[in-house]
């Protein structure tokens, strides 16, 4: 039986979240030595005093319900992060492949990152994507229109969606605000979620570009469930435990 008393259990438990951004039982379990009800029990203590949100297997320092906000504010947070995933990213990318790249500050760094070795056709939403990608003479860039959504910098809409109706891509490189195990992939905009499950029907692989503050979060719109991707790039800060779910899922997590 655990020896360390209930204040000593908080303050590691808002420790590790101030670390990390987000906990889960089964770790806090095993660290501290006591019962899923005893840390279920914590963790509603400390959210009755606004420290943490729980969510589903765990508790996260954000609200899990995310607010929109613009993508010169998101570009500066976690940059590092985003980057290491860009750079993953784009070491998947072949030769003549046709792909899409979503809106989001981690899909514009992967634009950033591409340094094509042929002929390379790629579908965006994204305004600040497609400038990026207009450097490489070796790129055809295809810019899907729209509504143009300021906060994103990029497009949303019915004639987006049309578009992308007519085209089948070998890889969709796909950012977002949220994954939740149980309520899947989500954003803030449900505009932009409608685009973005256009965007997962019209690709053969889904790749999921997401740092680990993006897990155990919600955002309005849902895009579409854990299942319906394959891939997932994210950094050294997520869960283990949100690893094996994933894994079991059937869906591939490659850590960088």
């Amino acid at each position: 039986m655990s020896m360390i008393n209930i204040a000593e259990r908080h303050k590691y438990i808002l420790d590790r979240l101030s670390e990390k951004g987000y906990v889960n039982v089964v770790d806090l379990c095993k660290e501290l030595d006591v019962s899923g009800v005893t840390i279920r029990k914590d963790l509603k203590l400390l959210e009755d005093k606004a420290l943490l949100f729980r969510s589903h297997g765990g508790a996260t320092i954000h609200n899990p319900y995310i607010n929109d906000k613009p993508v010169n504010e998101k570009e500066k947070i976690r940059r590092d992060e985003k980057n290491n995933i860009a750079i993953a990213a784009a070491a998947l990318i072949a030769p003549n492949d046709a792909i899409i790249i979503s809106s989001g500050t981690t899909a514009l760094a992967l634009s950033r990152n591409i340094h094509p070795k042929g002929h390379l056709t790629v579908i965006t939403p994204a305004l600040n994507v497609a400038q990026e990608l207009l450097r490489h003479p070796e790129i055809e860039v295809l810019q899907l229109g729209g509504i143009v959504r300021n906060s994103s910098s990029s497009v949303t809409g019915t004639y987006a969606e049309r578009i992308l109706a007519d085209f089948s891509c070998s890889k969709l490189f796909l950012g977002l605000d949220g994954i939740d195990i149980e309520f899947g992939l989500t954003t803030t905009n449900i505009l932009e979620a409608q685009l973005n499950q256009r965007m997962v029907n019209a690709a053969q692989k889904t790749i999921v570009l997401a740092d680990s503050s993006k897990f155990g979060r919600r955002g309005f719109g849902k895009i579409c469930g854990i299942e319906d991707i394959d891939e997932i790039i994210t950094d050294r800060g997520i869960s283990p435990h949100i690893v094996k779910a994933l894994e079991d899922l059937g869906v591939n997590v490659r850590i960088v």
